[in-house]
């Protein structure tokens, strides 16, 4: 049973990498004979406005994010290590987080990002980064670091942490 979820997961990645370079034809794929496909796709300026809350506070707020994003895949599609994969993507950006309470402060800040995704036929591992400060309309200051990783075993353990600092 264990294969056949990692195999079908391999499926479902080899899927989306196809469709992303068919999405994105500004980026850039590459297939060298030894069955290895690399793709990569820079994203420029980018804006997404959503609801969502303050990670410190918990406060509902809008939160405006325009960034710049670069994400690079490798996969192996045949050979020995076929279905293994690496995946690792960075964001830089400026946010608007407009807090949706009136008599709370609102704030203007940096944010950055990284994730890795490492997958072979026997395991897998993801790690997440996400940090942001920010200055907020009454002078305070808004300040996060996110860390976050899964790993799961040959045997199919999964083991994770997730760590969420405000300060």
């Amino acid at each position: 049973m264990r294969t056949s979820r990692f195999t079908m997961r391999r499926h479902a990645l080899a899927l989306l990498v196809v469709v992303g370079m068919l999405l994105f034809p500004a980026s850039s794929a590459f297939a060298d004979p030894g069955g290895v496909v690399t793709f990569t796709n820079n994203v420029r300026n980018k804006t997404n406005t959503f609801v969502d809350v303050n990670p410190c506070t918990g406060d509902p707020a809008s939160i405006t994010n325009t960034f710049n994003q670069v994400l690079h895949t490798t996969l192996f599609v045949s050979g020995p290590n076929a279905g293994t994969f690496h995946v690792t993507g960075t964001a830089t950006g400026d946010f608007v987080l407009d807090t949706i309470d009136p008599t709370k402060p609102d704030f203007t800040g940096h944010v950055a990002s990284w994730f890795g995704v490492n997958s072979n036929r026997s395991s897998e591992a993801a790690t997440a980064t996400f940090n942001f400060h920010g200055v907020g309309s009454d002078g305070s200051r808004l300040r996060g670091h996110l860390l976050a990783h899964v790993n799961v075993t040959p045997s199919g353990a999964t083991l994770s942490f997730f760590k969420m600092n405000c300060g």
